[in-house]
């Protein structure tokens, strides 16, 4: 799989290789790691890779995800070009499992293997030949940090969750998830960083579960789901109704960041309405939807109406945290 050949691509191109799937079941609640420093071995491998590979005789790049699942095993999805956003050709994956073995991890697939050793994946071809090697990378967003604007209503600078209902805020002053703000908003911008829990253990909702709902009404999904497919109801999706472009899902316990254009739907006199919703979002830094229509609200929001409504970040059971949030109403 790893040799990235012309007869590789070209399963790929065809379809012929199967997505990873793995099982919603699990035996009891998920431990859910909120520190680095507590995370343990499998987190340190977990993580972004890229490097540069000689491929149909041109230098290209290769971007490498690293998934924990638990019980030191492991999934790899490598991609041609780099990675999401920055590169990858939005199509072609190559996909590889494997386990621990002290302190490297080794992923197998039919056609090679990639071997991983302190911050380093070392990808083998079939016949044992080095192809080449890929370092670990940390992004951040480019947005984060970001300073509010004059003007800007902030809702949460770390030091009071005082205008959010059911606000509570953690020992390391972030504003847990389950609370709404007490502010409404019909027409705005919006930043907010936010940080999933590491559950290496759980699987689709079940891992790092959030959500950001704009006027209480359109939910743009939080979720663990780096490494996946970026679907509706993964991280960066309008929740049932809309994929994101790509998935910028970073790992667990490293900051992300939304910002988010929103036009609120507009109503007549009569109580019809005239104009859907319309939302921009950047994910990361990255654009997943513009100037998107929400035809409707998402399961779980309040009515459509011609007034705004409040901000609520979505308790699903798993401790999301978040940091860094303002508005500008327009």
């Amino acid at each position: 799989m790893f040799r990235f050949s012309c007869l590789c691509l070209a399963m790929v191109l065809s379809g012929t290789l199967v997505t990873h799937a793995v099982s919603d079941d699990t035996d009891s609640k998920p431990q859910a790691y909120t520190d680095v420093s507590q995370a343990g071995p499998d987190y340190q491998v977990q993580g972004e890779y890229v490097g540069n590979f000689e491929l149909n005789g041109e230098d290209t790049k290769i971007g490498f995800q690293v998934i924990a699942l638990g019980d030191e095993n492991f999934h790899g999805v490598a991609m041609l070009g780099g990675l999401p956003g920055d590169g990858w050709d939005s199509f072609t994956k190559i996909e590889a499992d494997g386990t621990r073995d002290g302190d490297v991890v080794t992923l197998e697939a039919a056609e090679g293997s990639a071997v991983i050793k302190d911050g380093t994946v070392t990808i083998m071809s079939g016949d044992g030949d080095e192809l080449g090697t890929l370092q670990r990378v940390e992004r951040k967003s480019p947005t984060l940090g970001m300073a509010p604007p004059e003007g800007a209503v902030v809702l949460f600078d770390g030091t009071t969750s005082e205008n959010f209902t059911g606000g509570h805020m953690s020992d390391d002053d972030l504003l847990k998830a389950g609370c709404k703000s007490k502010q409404s908003f019909k027409d705005f911008t919006l930043h907010i960083e936010f940080r999933t829990p590491f559950m290496p253990t759980a699987r689709s909702q079940g891992r790092g579960n959030s959500g950001v709902y704009l006027q209480t009404r359109y939910e743009v999904q939080i979720l663990d789901s780096f490494g996946l497919e970026g679907l509706n109801n993964e991280c960066g999706g309008i929740y049932s109704l809309h994929d994101p472009s790509e998935n910028m899902c970073f790992p667990p316990l490293v900051w992300q960041t939304y910002d988010i254009d929103f036009t609120g739907a507009k109503f007549d006199d009569d109580g019809n309405k005239t104009n859907n919703a319309t939302v921009t979002v950047r994910h990361n830094g990255v654009v997943v939807h513009e100037n998107l229509e929400l035809k409707k609200e998402t399961p779980g929001g309040q009515k459509e109406g011609p007034k705004g409504g409040p901000l609520m970040l979505q308790n699903h059971g798993n401790p999301v945290v978040f940091r860094n949030i303002w508005v500008v109403e327009k």
